[in-house]
């Protein structure tokens, strides 16, 4: 592997972040506010399951128990 000097290091790396493709602030804004309602749904959803599994184990145990 070939070793490059610290300014040839630099220049490489000023030249692949210029190829970057940054995100507008609007699609940070859109795509975090898809993150945080996701998070919101999934939450609910989950706790609807442990919800069910907690009240039919409740159910099954009263039975038995």
């Amino acid at each position: 592997m070939a070793r490059t000097n610290p300014i040839q290091f630099i220049n490489q790396t000023r030249a692949e972040i210029a190829k970057v493709v940054w995100p507008t602030r609007r699609e940070v804004l859109i795509t975090t506010a898809m993150v945080l309602l996701l998070a919101i749904v999934f939450a609910f959803f989950f706790m609807g399951v442990d919800w069910t599994i907690r009240f039919g184990l409740r159910n099954i145990l009263d039975a038995f128990g």
